[in-house]
Order: structure tokens, then C-alpha cells, then sequence
């Protein structure tokens, strides 16, 4: 999905006219969404397994985050006609581009911890 000005949350729109930085943040600045991009780049999640990978994050949460990242062209929502219904999230080829800067964030975060000892 490539979002125009239309369709932009207005977060988005926003910070197109502040810097690339500011889009970026709006985009995956927030709890759990780079978590839950992280995730998703290992392998197409459901929602419950999700929930289970991040821990913490209430059920709300978690659909506030997918259905923002879903919105922003990040995520796409795959739902089957089952039944029970089965709903699938994956990352499409602009979510799969974030995976340098997640293995960044990663590896930086992870190091973090022992350099301010």
C-alpha cells in the first residue's frame, strides 16, 4: 500500500513538514511497533502469537500498533475465510526494507547496557 497525502495519518502528514527524521518517528516511534516489526520479520505472526512474542503488551495495544502500522503501509492483514476465522500479519516490501534498522537498533539496545557502566 503506498500511502498519498489522502490517506496519511495525520501524525504523518505532520512530520513530512518538520524532516525524514520526524516521518520516521511517526511511522515506528511508539511501544511496541518496531518490537512487533522485529518479530515480524522472522516470519509471518497471528495476532496471539504476537501478543505471546511481546510480552507484555495488552490486546488494545497491540491492535492500536497493527492497525497504525497496517495504515502506514508497513503491515499487511491477511484474514481467511475459515472458521474459525484465521487472521495472518505480515510485513510487506516497504516493512521488509526496515529489517537493517531494526538488526541496528537491535544490536545497539542490546550493547547499551554495558556501556553506561
Amino acid at each position: 500500500m503506498t500511502s498519498t497525502a489522502e490517506t496519511m495519518r495525520s501524525p504523518v502528514q505532520r512530520a513530512i513538514e518538520v524532516c525524514p527524521v520526524e516521518v520516521s518517528m511517526a511511522v515506528l516511534g511508539g511501544a511496541w511497533k518496531l518490537s512487533t516489526v522485529k518479530y515480524l520479520l522472522e516470519h509471518t505472526h497471528r495476532f496471539g502469537e504476537l501478543q505471546r512474542r511481546l510480552g507484555t503488551v495488552t490486546p488494545r495495544t497491540l491492535t492500536r500498533v497493527l492497525r497504525d502500522l497496517e495504515a502506514d503501509g508497513i503491515v499487511v492483514r491477511t484474514v481467511y475465510a475459515e472458521v474459525p476465522p484465521r487472521v495472518e500479519y505480515s510485513l510487506t516490501d516497504l516493512g521488509r526494507s526496515l529489517d537493517q534498522v531494526v538488526g541496528w537498533l537491535n544490536a545497539w539496545g542490546d550493547a547499551y547496557p554495558r556501556s553506561v557502566d
